[in-house]
């Protein structure tokens, strides 16, 4: 009975409506995704620190984040089927990024980053927050950046590309936080820098954001200053879960997008790329072309043919209308 319970969550009912295929059709794999949406959630229980660091994430991530403001103790990832709860609630709200916030004594002021793919759980890493300082705590240093704008990324330490569980953080810090993918960006729309530094002698991690402020350098690369905003967090690494070997297989895929057929357009072993043009029938007299001198004396010559004839024929019937009359009057 578990079994065909779980095999109905899990069975994908095909849209019967337009909207529904339209909103399937928006949910599929793409080439260039769409921005990662971030649902933030409390576990059973939460600390002050969590709320306020909770508080400050959903700032950072704007509109592409969702805030549950209850308490969720089904929702425990770590343990088997504690993901179920927190999948689901990801598939309704369209989030493929989540934060989990809790309070234990064993694991005090505890804060859970993952990912999710096809609505699965993906991977997630644990983190302890040992020391927090809100963006309110800096006063106007965030009023400097604006919501929307990318920011600038510098990882600090040899183990963010050598050691597993710290190039799973850099990539999850770089997901979560990269904001949308655009073609290009204008240099005043870089006004924040976060950095991110690994303690040689410890798993902590610190998370630090500055805002860019431009001045005038005699050149045309301003000069750039830099004054922390917030939020500032000394992130213990606890526990992690890397993604089965078979679903970071199927996330690596990109979809093969159908080649739009150009129309008319064939090939040649010689001539390469051939096109077809149609084009409807033309009246080769009525087009004005530049015409050679030497034909202007036929033109005239034509031109006084036509008026003699004009002529003859509207004096012949001069003549015939006059012959007309007499015999009338006879």
């Amino acid at each position: 009975m578990a079994k065909a319970a779980e095999a109905a969550q899990t069975k994908l009912v095909a849209p019967k409506t337009k909207a529904g295929k339209r909103l399937m059709e928006k949910r599929a794999a793409k080439l260039v995704e769409d921005p990662k949406r971030a649902l933030l959630v409390y576990g059973n229980k939460t600390s002050q620190i969590i709320k306020d660091a909770m508080t400050d994430l959903h700032k950072l991530k704007g509109e592409d984040a969702v805030k549950f403001s209850r308490n969720n103790p089904e929702m425990r990832p770590f343990e088997g089927g504690g993901e179920a709860a927190l999948e689901l609630h990801c598939s309704r709200n369209n989030c493929s990024l989540f934060a989990l916030g809790t309070h234990q004594k064993k694991r005090p002021h505890n804060l859970l980053l993952g990912r999710l793919y096809d609505f699965r759980l993906y991977d997630m890493v644990e983190f302890g927050i040992r020391q927090y300082k809100s963006v309110q705590a800096f006063g106007g240093g965030a009023a400097q950046a604006q919501l929307g704008n990318k920011p600038c990324f510098v990882f600090v330490g040899d183990t963010f590309e050598s050691d597993p569980t710290m190039r799973q953080v850099k990539s999850l810090l770089l997901d979560y936080f990269r904001g949308r993918q655009v073609d290009s960006i204008n240099l005043k729309g870089l006004d924040r820098v976060i950095f991110v530094t690994q303690h040689p002698e410890s798993k902590l991690v610190l998370f630090r954001q500055y805002s860019v402020r431009y001045k005038k350098s005699g050149t045309r690369i301003p000069r750039m200053e830099l004054s922390e905003m917030g939020p500032s967090l000394d992130l213990e690494v606890r526990r992690s879960r890397q993604p089965p070997v078979d679903l970071e297989k199927e996330a690596c895929k990109q979809p093969k997008l159908d080649k739009k057929k150009e129309k008319n357009v064939g090939s040649d072993m010689l001539d390469g790329k051939v096109g077809h043009i149609y084009m409807p029938p033309q009246d080769m007299d009525s087009v004005a072309l530049a015409k050679p001198k030497g034909l202007k004396r036929e033109r005239r010559k034509a031109a006084a043919g036509a008026a003699v004839a004009k002529k003859q024929r509207t004096s012949g019937g001069a003549a015939a209308a006059a012959a007309a009359g007499d015999g009338d009057s006879d």
